[in-house]
């Protein structure tokens, strides 16, 4: 069974290795056994501790800085990448967000909304957040005799918009849609041995989402209330919760599952309400 999970001698690319989920399933596949390339644009003191800590596990991580919405800069990257390491095995994509600009909210309404305000959020999350990578990271992996994993980060706003967000909710539907149909065009044209899958996390507060859930003491706010009351499990994520669907997906223990978005979302799409 270990053995099933193991990533033992693999090279895995993380976009957006800086950030919370990045960061926390990076340390998993670290843990596996993993060689890791850890993709960052801003925050490089982020990406240089979990470098370091991944190093004092007995593997190989270096930080890459890359503006994943560079086509260019991700094309290079990935040369780089296999010169280093000699090959890619695992893509995690984790790099987006949501812009405050195309958020609606009090006083604000969609047809005040930016243009390029949703256009800027379609793009960080899509071309960025998947197509990018997927492109030139994934380009490399279809010579590997072994195949590998690619694991797109979706979210549970792509099956269910959530108020405010319409910008970053499409985004996110277009990235599951596109991950089942790279992963079908892959296997069916390239090699079955690449598989290409997505997790779509439920409410996981990062530093940015913390002003929307919580009260200045540290207390849930009304929103989170909400959230939580329609959460069956009843609580918020933890990015650690991230890690076991990502170890599946990257690890021979799904080797015939591609095509897939898993919610990890403490069953909020689930629950109707009633």
């Amino acid at each position: 069974m270990k053995d099933l999970f193991s990533l033992d001698g693999r090279t895995a690319v993380v976009t957006g290795a800086s950030g919370a989920i990045g960061g926390a399933i990076s340390l998993g596949f670290a843990r596996a056994g993993a060689n890791l390339a850890l993709i960052y644009h801003r925050n490089a003191d982020a990406a240089r501790r979990i470098e370091a800590e991944v190093s004092r596990m007995g593997v190989t991580a270096r930080a890459y800085r890359v503006d994943v919405l560079d086509a260019d800069g991700v094309n290079a990257n990935a040369d780089r990448i296999v010169a280093d390491f000699g090959r890619i095995d695992i893509l995690l994509n984790s790099a987006g967000g949501n812009l405050k600009s195309a958020i609606t909210g009090p006083g604000t309404g969609f047809f005040d909304l930016a243009p390029q305000a949703i256009q800027d959020t379609m793009s960080l999350n899509f071309m960025g957040g998947a197509v990018l990578p997927c492109l030139f990271h994934g380009a490399r992996m279809v010579a590997n005799d072994t195949g590998g994993a690619i694991v797109n980060i979706s979210s549970m706003n792509a099956v269910r918009p959530l108020e405010g967000r319409p910008a970053y909710a499409a985004s996110k539907a277009a990235v599951s849609n596109f991950t089942q149909w790279l992963a079908c065009h892959v296997a069916r044209h390239y090699t079955p041995l690449i598989r290409v899958n997505a997790i779509a996390p439920g409410f996981f507060p990062n530093q940015r989402m913390r002003a929307s859930l919580f009260n200045d003491d540290g207390s849930y706010n009304e929103r989170a209330r909400r959230i939580i009351d329609h959460t069956p499990m009843g609580r918020l994520g933890s990015v650690e919760d991230l890690v076991g669907t990502a170890l599946w997906y990257a690890s021979d223990a799904s080797r015939f599952v591609t095509g897939t978005v898993t919610p990890v979302d403490g069953g909020f799409s689930a629950y109707g309400g009633v």
